[in-house]
């Protein structure tokens, strides 16, 4: 399985691709904590007689802390392993997972080292060889995708990612046609944790058993439990959970990621002038000085924002003008 990885300025990039379309993806923010990462922090805070606390690392972040040892004592070092990156939420902040250890240090994975750790052929390029990000980008943005016959709406909460399966077809018809889709998107937004399927209520025990038999063919490839569709049309599906999807970062980093993705438009222009990016006055504080600093030295061009508030915050340009 080949997987091709662009590292990009504040952002890492994966794709596996069936011919031109992108079939899998992932991203990485560097900085973060990253799962598999081993580093000494510090213990700020442990309830007494619980096995749970909370960790301060060296980059400031914070993480919860499981299975702490009964000598675990607060403002004490302690060696923990990363479980599970930072997950956002609509009003908080999910805090990454982490155990103790007595591993040695290791440094947070890359997206290629995780990629080749799994047994894949991993390639790292300037520019991915086929399929359009930003047609995956858009989807994951609008939290819709589209398909013959109805659409799949995603809505992240705090205790699970929700879909929601809509059309006018005939109920039995529309949750059919759903299950391919959705499979093809939990893989193209890297979904994972806790996921409930709103499926048109089918009354019929024939025809759940159907869908949840086309369902499960679908899913053959991608490690999951999950439950059989009740008499209300719901399905529930748990999958392991190591970091954010795309969808999540576009519901709730949003600016961020779209700073992230300007940057990328304007690393993949060809030609002379001064690299001209444009976008949503909230995007101009996501974008780090460093960040521009990289993009004018790895380009050898002049590099400059412009405010336009008439654009969506997910819709910056990158332009090449003349100087």
């Amino acid at each position: 399985m080949t997987w091709y990885v662009e590292q990009g300025i504040g952002e890492e990039r994966a794709v596996r691709l069936d011919g031109d379309r992108i079939v899998e993806a992932r991203i990485a923010w560097p900085g973060e904590l990253t799962t598999g990462q081993i580093e000494d922090a510090v213990l700020i805070s442990r309830a007494a007689g619980s096995r749970r606390g909370t960790a301060r690392f060296a980059s400031g972040e914070e993480a919860l802390v499981d299975r702490l040892p009964p000598s675990a004592a607060e403002g004490a070092a302690i060696r923990l392993e990363i479980t599970r990156s930072a997950l956002g939420e609509r009003h908080r902040r999910k805090l990454a997972r982490a155990r103790p250890t007595s591993a040695d240090p290791r440094p947070a994975p890359t997206l290629a080292d995780q990629l080749g750790a799994a047994g894949n052929d991993v390639r790292i390029v300037r520019r991915f060889p086929a399929g359009d990000w930003f047609d995956l980008l858009s989807e994951a943005f609008a939290g819709e995708v589209a398909f013959p016959g109805g659409a799949l709406q995603f809505s992240p909460t705090p205790a699970m990612l929700l879909v929601d399966v809509d059309g006018p077809l005939d109920a039995r018809s529309l949750a059919l046609a759903a299950v391919s889709p959705l499979a093809d998107t939990i893989r193209r937004f890297d979904l994972g944790g806790s996921i409930g399927i709103d499926f048109p209520t089918l009354q019929s025990k024939d025809d759940r058993r159907a869908v949840d038999q086309a369902l499960g063919t679908a899913l053959t490839e991608w490690p999951h439990e999950r439950t059989a569709m009740n008499g209300f049309g719901f399905v529930h599906l748990v999958a392991r959970l190591e970091r954010p999807s795309l969808l999540h970062r576009a519901a709730f980093a949003r600016a961020s990621m779209a700073a992230r993705s300007v940057l990328r438009r304007a690393e993949r222009l060809d030609g002379a002038g001064t690299l001209l990016l444009t976008g949503h006055p909230a995007l101009e504080a996501q974008l780090k000085p460093e960040w521009l600093t990289e993009l004018a030295r790895g380009s050898g061009r002049e590099v400059r924002w412009e405010s336009n508030p008439a654009l969506a915050l997910e819709a910056p340009q990158a332009q090449l003008v003349p100087r």
